[in-house]
């Protein structure tokens, strides 16, 4: 959205009273092709993004799925080192010129810019994330909890599953580059990854009360699958793939990241999955679980038709949110395209 400049200006208004600008994660689309055009295509956004914040303020990028090529040039240098890298919750990036980091950062200039991963502390109680790592647990069979579990078992993860960020980059990071590199050489067969996922998941929806022997055919053959892929210990999986249990194994795997991960904050603040909360409606018990922080999801800048469904104005996957993050207080879930042309 933010390459129409209705859509950027709202966010541009909204960047004149903020010190700092967290982009939490796929700044850049490096999944649907080369780098250079990503560049292009970014390049007037994020020129505004930075004229607009000027020199005594930051932007703070914490790279996500979508980005993680951004990363690969600084974990191959750690990679050397007589000592690797550590990542902890929020280790701080650097890049040399001749990297795709450094591209970013210039476009972003003249705003000071800090880069972090895999998260960034907003503030002592409050701890933002991409959230890509919840792919290593969710219960629905998305393409990348899919390629996570396979991984999962290719790998020597700890006993128990991941408890460092750098165990999930452990699984998670060769399944990255595998990506990038097909789409670095042209991508697959011009085909993004979103819409391919968006396409797969209505392929296996059907209207309420829908009995017709196609579609019970699909569901006995995708039910049985799901049981050869938990037999194989890919899972645990579900067949459920609604739009309900999206958002809540997405939740409950989130959590579990959190817990994983140690995070000590009352709040905590993630995107990836796309759908933004809670959100007036919102069962908020869903979004604090057995007593841990409460989860913000910003939601996404992507107009995912395929999602959006017949109230596109309401719907929790409209584009536009951010978290605005003040001194004092729980961060506050707004969206800045709400009310604006259609």
């Amino acid at each position: 959205m933010l390459r129409r400049a209705e859509a950027r200006a709202p966010l541009l208004e909204a960047l004149g009273d903020c010190d700092r600008l967290v982009l939490l994660g796929d700044v850049l689309e490096l999944r649907h092709g080369p780098l250079r055009g990503a560049l292009d295509e970014a390049a007037p956004v994020l020129q505004a993004i930075g004229s607009r914040l000027g020199p005594e303020r930051e932007v703070v990028v914490v790279p996500g799925n979508h980005d993680h090529l951004l990363l690969r040039a600084w974990q191959g240098r750690g990679s050397t080192a007589a000592a690797p890298h550590p990542l902890g919750l929020a280790a701080e990036i650097d890049w040399r010129e001749d990297e795709p980091l450094a591209s970013v950062v210039e476009l972003l200039a003249p705003a000071r810019v800090r880069v972090r991963y895999p998260g960034t502390w907003i503030r002592d109680d409050v701890y933002a994330i991409h959230g890509h790592y919840c792919d290593r647990h969710t219960t629905v069979p998305i393409l990348e909890r899919l390629g996570a579990g396979v991984m999962g078992r290719v790998v020597s993860e700890p006993d128990g599953g991941p408890r460092r960020a750098e165990d999930y980059e452990a699984t998670l990071a060769p399944m990255y580059a595998w990506i990038d590199t097909v789409a670095q050489n042209g991508g697959v067969a011009g085909r993004g990854g979103g819409s391919l996922q968006i396409r797969a998941w209505h392929a296996l929806q059907r209207p309420e009360g829908s009995r017709t022997v196609r579609g019970v055919a699909v569901g006995a053959l995708f039910g049985g699958l799901i049981a050869v892929l938990n037999r194989a210990r890919i899972g645990p999986l579900g067949s459920d793939t609604s739009g309900v249990q999206l958002r809540r194994a997405a939740l409950r795997a989130f959590a579990e990241v959190i817990e994983r991960l140690g995070v000590q904050a009352p709040y905590v603040i993630f995107g990836h999955t796309h759908r933004a909360g809670p959100l007036p409606g919102d069962d908020l018990t869903e979004w604090v679980r057995d007593g841990g922080p409460a989860m913000l999801n910003t939601g996404s800048w992507i107009h995912e038709a395929g999602f959006m469904g017949n109230s596109p104005r309401r719907s929790p996957y409209r584009p536009g949110f951010c978290a605005m993050v003040e001194d004092e207080g729980a961060p506050e879930l707004v969206n800045l395209l709400d009310g604006g042309p259609a």
